[in-house]
């Protein structure tokens, strides 16, 4: 939608411009200062809908996922998400990585976000602090060998840190807003709609590239949330949309929202 409303906007312009007999310099004092970017000329002479998409603020969300990366559901997932043209952010785990490297360079590639999500799943807050940045630096290491990339935001498992081991953290940590437990519904309806009740703009949603059900909900969430106008994005890059710069060490539900540690 939006290459066809930038197409369609780019079209008018230009036929505007073949249109007139002399150059005109537009008056833009009444835009100076305001919001508007589209003259209120060219608006005018746009349809409805595309009129409305011209002016309706954005709405971003970022879709996550977590356990992979797992041959045969991660791989369709990502043809999934390249022919409509969304980007996620995929946190893995370390003993998934071998034998799905090339899995890690697609996702680099088709511009996708790759988060480290430990090395064996472990709970954070009941392992020894050198437990902890050995889960984070063993899959980290398999991260850079693979991709090149020197920094990978870290998702606890289960979502659980604390303080004293949150300080051992030296990236941004990632929670989630809409979480619509896929892993133990396992039925992809019920998936898309626990999320289409919930979710709302700057949101990150939870969802696990290991379960079929799920990549099924994840496409289907996908195609119906770009009917309604949202735009899917990396984590990173919605915080950078939201001008908020993450802190490391510090759990975010969503660039607006800091969960507590314990």
């Amino acid at each position: 939608m939006r290459r066809t409303v930038s197409f369609l906007l780019a079209a008018l312009l230009a036929g505007l411009a073949a249109g007139c007999t002399r150059p005109v310099e537009p008056d833009l004092t009444a835009y100076v200062g305001g919001e508007a970017e589209i003259p209120i000329e060219i608006l005018g002479g746009l349809d409805e809908e595309v009129r409305q998409a011209l002016t309706q603020e954005p709405k971003y969300v970022a879709l996550t996922f977590d356990d992979g990366p797992r041959a045969d559901t991660t791989a369709r997932l990502l043809d999934g998400l390249l022919e409509r043209d969304a980007a996620a952010t995929f946190f893995v785990i370390g003993e998934q990585i071998p034998g799905n490297e090339d899995l890690l360079r697609r996702m680099e590639t088709e511009g996708h976000q790759i988060g480290n999500h430990t090395y064996s799943h472990v709970r954070l807050q009941k392992v020894d602090t050198d437990a902890v940045v050995e889960e984070i630096h063993k899959t980290e290491a398999l991260l850079r060998e693979v991709t090149g990339q020197e920094t990978f935001w870290l998702r606890p498992p289960y979502g659980f840190i604390d303080i004293q081991r949150a300080q051992l953290v030296k990236t941004p940590m990632i929670y989630w807003s809409v979480d619509p437990e896929d892993w133990k519904l396992l039925n992809k309806d019920r998936v898309v709609k626990a999320v289409l009740d919930t979710v709302e703009s700057g949101d990150i949603v939870l969802l696990h590239d290991f379960y079929a059900t799920s990549v099924d909900a994840a496409l289907e969430i996908v195609d119906r949330l770009q009917a309604e106008g949202y735009v899917f994005v990396t984590v990173e890059e919605l915080f950078r949309i939201q001008g908020v710069e993450p802190q490391p060490g510090t759990l975010y539900a969503s660039p607006q929202k800091i969960r507590p540690l314990q």
